[in-house]
């Protein structure tokens, strides 16, 4: 089945080409620089992000010849003891745990890490002092950061990678990300930020046994020019019990896999950023931008409020030729502060890209029903003693091409099958609490999580079928914006959320302001856009159809206009930022 009418120009690796910067390709080259750097009786760095694989890592150490090798694995406290120390913020749960603010400090022996100060002091030779919170021994000399992205270290996960320190090859995919995204990562990262400044050269280890190198001048310069252009984060792909068929079309995936479910395409938290030196293509978390550039990125007022954290999240959720996702709720801003330590929580909404005929959205309860019996109903499903009837308790709301129906915390909800979503939501993805999950087991043959205790304390009981027609199935109306002749909706999101939604229908060239916040945007409709600044301040950035770009604050003015098979034609696209509080 085809859902274009035209031959797709997705790009599924959009990058930022960086001129008059070199970078080093292969341990050959990245060994040959370093040993022009290294001079008499040296101390050399190689500082990891956790997932780093350490034993390819080590033969880059063995070939520079060192006269001493300290691996910091052994001045860590063993992996019994760490995770006894985590247990609090791990828990039982199997999805959920914890945000830990805690430091690589933590979980290191400081008599070892005291004693491997005191051995370097009158280093003698070539010194190596390599693995995890390295530089906490000694910054060196030369001082190599090895960086890796999220997605890459889940994907090892799946292959049998362990936590840091802890022997849990086997354990379940759901709790090595659980361990990563409550600690691991959020330790890496302030570690990470606290040394971007004294940064000597950066190792991309995202693809095993081709490492790239660039200097730390080519890194901080990279990030500066990036957070004054508009940009694309690298979006990756997976399947799901529920997924679809249309992205395989739409953003040119591989027609074998069974289907995809989900993609993140505009999650600088999650994806990466590609950098392109003279044809040497270098990864980078996205997350470094956001850590390095925070107030040029997400401008001053956003920056003020959340930190440097990026706060709206653009994701695909694919159910054409698919399943119903799961029933679920998200928690209420004080319940995930209180639960999990996180200051905001997962607002969201559905924007639909397409759909079929008998697409639909389950939204809001209906009026009249009896919450105790719901919920005993939700247990008893659980348990698999009945079959839960989502459509005696939940609205089914027919769904078509650019409906927006608006989700915030607290409102069941779920995509029915037919649904093609984009979804625009606040950034903290992961708690979501599944109701009914219609019988199914993961495509690992195990249950999913199902979470009806903690929904039965969030769901807001008065999201009936009434106030949900009027609050949240396509609440749109025109708005005017100066020197915008084009047509402009207000699409959402509800008041109870932070974020704004808006659509512009595009027939000549549209002018926009960034007010000074990041704007986040996708091409809904239409072959290709333009994006131009009136200064030219940036290049010409081009999009494609179904294509997530990010416009950093510090740009605070641009165009966007139809382009190559698009002139001539009318587009759409959708922009999201963070609401002025003080409007």
């Amino acid at each position: 089945m085809s859902y274009l009418n035209f031959k797709s120009k997705y790009d599924k690796f959009p990058m930022k080409k960086i001129y008059n910067h070199h970078a080093f390709h292969g341990y050959d080259e990245i060994k040959q620089e370093l040993q022009s750097k290294i001079t008499e009786n040296c101390i050399l760095v190689f500082d990891y992000y956790p997932g780093v694989n350490e034993d390819e890592a080590m033969n880059l150490v063995t070939s520079l010849n060192p006269n001493r090798v300290i691996e910091t694995i052994n001045i860590f406290k063993d992996g019994q003891t760490i995770t006894e120390q985590l247990k609090y913020y791990l828990t039982d749960d199997r999805t959920f745990g914890k945000m830990y603010f805690g430091d690589f400090i933590d979980f290191i022996d400081e008599a070892k890490l005291e004693e491997t100060k005191q051995s370097i002091l009158n280093n003698q030779g070539l010194t190596i002092v390599c693995g995890v919170g390295a530089s906490l021994v000694t910054e060196g000399d030369i001082y190599v950061y090895f960086d890796m992205a999220r997605w890459e270290i889940q994907l090892r996960y799946r292959k049998g990678m362990p936590n840091y320190k802890a022997n849990n090859e086997n354990e379940e995919i759901l709790k090595k990300n659980k361990r990563g995204y409550f600690i691991e990562w959020r330790i890496a990262d302030k570690h990470k930020e606290r040394n971007f400044n004294k940064f000597d050269y950066v190792v991309d280890t995202n693809k095993a046994n081709d490492p790239k190198m660039i200097s730390g001048d080519t890194f901080r310069y990279s990030l500066d020019e990036l957070s004054k252009t508009p940009f694309r984060t690298v979006p990756y792909f997976d399947p799901g019990i529920w997924g679809g068929q249309w992205m395989k079309e739409v953003c040119n995936l591989d027609k074998n896999e069974i289907n995809y479910a989900w993609s993140f395409d505009g999650v600088p938290e999650e994806n990466s950023i590609l950098f392109d030196y003279d044809d040497v293509v270098f990864e980078l978390p996205a997350m470094d931008l956001v850590l390095y550039k925070p107030k040029q990125l997400l401008g001053e007022q956003v920056y003020a409020r959340f930190g440097a954290e990026y706060p709206i999240r653009f994701d695909f959720l694919d159910t054409i030729e698919g399943q119903n996702l799961s029933l679920q709720v998200h928690p209420l801003t004080e319940y995930i502060r209180k639960n999990y330590g996180m200051a905001y929580t997962q607002d969201e909404s559905y924007y639909i890209l397409d759909a079929t005929e008998d697409a639909c959205v389950y939204l809001g309860l209906k009026e009249g029903i009896n919450p105790n019996e719901m919920i005993d109903d939700l247990r008893e499903a659980q348990k698999g003693n009945i079959i839960f009837d989502a459509e005696k308790y939940i609205n089914k709301f027919p769904a078509k091409k650019h409906d927006h129906f608006l989700i915030p915390a607290g409102t069941c909800h779920c995509s029915g099958a037919g649904a093609m979503v984009l979804e625009i939501s606040a950034t903290p993805y992961i708690f979501t609490y599944k109701l009914w999950d219609w019988g199914r087991v993961g495509l690992d043959g195990k249950p999913r999580p199902i979470n009806v205790e903690h929904g039965k304390n969030v769901i807001q009981w008065n999201r009936t079928t009434g106030w949900l027609k009027e609050n949240l199935v396509n609440a749109t109306y025109p708005v005017t914006e100066e020197g915008n002749n084009c047509e402009i909706e207000h699409t959402g999101l509800h008041e109870l959320e932070f974020i704004e939604t808006r659509r512009y229908t595009i027939k000549d060239t549209s002018y926009h302001k960034t007010n000074g916040t990041v704007n986040q945007l996708n091409l809904i409709d239409g072959i290709e856009a333009i994006v131009e600044s009136p200064t030219n301040a940036f290049e010409p950035f081009v999009v494609h159809y179904a294509e997530t770009f990010i416009i950093p604050a510090s740009i605070e003015e641009y165009t966007i206009r139809p382009y190559g098979e698009s002139k001539n034609k009318e587009i759409k696209v959708i922009k999201a930022y963070v609401r002025n509080p003080k409007c």
